[in-house]
């Protein structure tokens, strides 16, 4: 029995086979956590949802902003020009698999394996408990019968900082933003929308949000996506970039969670069709 965390996907359907062949998973008996992005600029978002809804309970799969993008085109969304989402808005099973996809969590706290894992990261005023009931707020809006009204007010860039007093859509939007789409804040934790390039191309007074000082959430062992440019690699022991960019070029990577250290496999990828070990 493992359990291994999978970076974004966004869709490349044939380089996650070659993956889980590569660490000889076992569907009835292993574990997968999806870091979010399971959809989108690949050529097989649709033959990605299937699989991973058919795993159940052996897979984890937390939302990233391209699978919200996805929740927002399927209500009708008219402000998304450039997608790859037509195979799942024109499914026979759309419907079952939109319903799946807007119940799955933001955050996910393993305490026995002791590790969160998220999508994009989390506000330096955040702890654990913080960020479980924050998540919880926006979970709750998008399973329920109101979810339409917030895909609605989803998008947008403000409010950038974190207030406890925040309320409605704005605070709904701060936490779904912060879960999905951040990655520069200051240490203040304001957010930067713009930069999303390499360390040091980022404007000035903006560090990565793992690495703000007494972040309430470095007693966490973090695992996220999201990044690319990142690499796989952080500056921080505690917190582990799982998008290796496979969309782009890069390659699709799984960190074993069970061993008694982490334990990473990756494999290449070129071109959307065309992988390599």
């Amino acid at each position: 029995m493992a359990t291994y965390a999978i970076g974004d996907i966004q869709g490349c359907f044939d380089a996650l086979e070659f993956l889980l062949e590569k660490i000889a998973f076992d569907p009835h008996k292993d574990t997968l956590w999806f870091a979010g992005d399971l959809v989108n600029r690949g050529d097989k978002s649709l033959e990605t949802l299937h699989f991973i809804k058919n795993l159940g309970e052996h897979a984890i799969s937390i939302l990233g902003n391209h699978d919200l993008t996805l929740l927002a085109l399927s209500e009708g969304c008219e402000n998304i020009k450039h997608h790859t989402l037509d195979n799942i808005l024109n499914a026979p099973d759309r419907t079952e698999l939109i319903d799946w996809l807007r119940t799955q969590p933001l955050l996910h706290h393993d305490k026995a394996l002791g590790y969160t894992m998220v999508h994009a990261g989390l506000p330096p005023q955040w702890d654990l408990k913080l960020a479980q009931q924050c998540a919880h707020e926006v979970e709750q809006v998008l399973s329920g019968d109101n979810y339409r009204e917030f895909l609605a007010h989803m998008f947008g860039n403000e409010p950038r900082k974190w207030k406890n007093s925040l309320q409605g859509w704005d605070r709904l939007r701060f936490i779904t933003n912060s879960f999905t789409r951040m990655r520069y804040c200051k240490p203040s934790g304001k957010l930067n929308f713009t930069d999303k390039g390499i360390i040091g191309s980022q404007k000035e007074g903006y560090i990565p949000w793992y690495e703000v000082p007494n972040r309430k959430s470095q007693d966490l062992k973090i695992i996220f996506g999201h990044w690319s440019t990142l690499f796989g690699h952080t500056s921080q022991p505690d917190v582990f970039a799982l998008d290796t960019g496979c969309l782009w070029g890069g390659s699709l990577t799984a960190m074993r969670l069970d061993s008694a250290e982490p334990e990473f496999v990756a494999v290449e990828c070129e071109t959307p069709g065309e992988y390599r070990g």
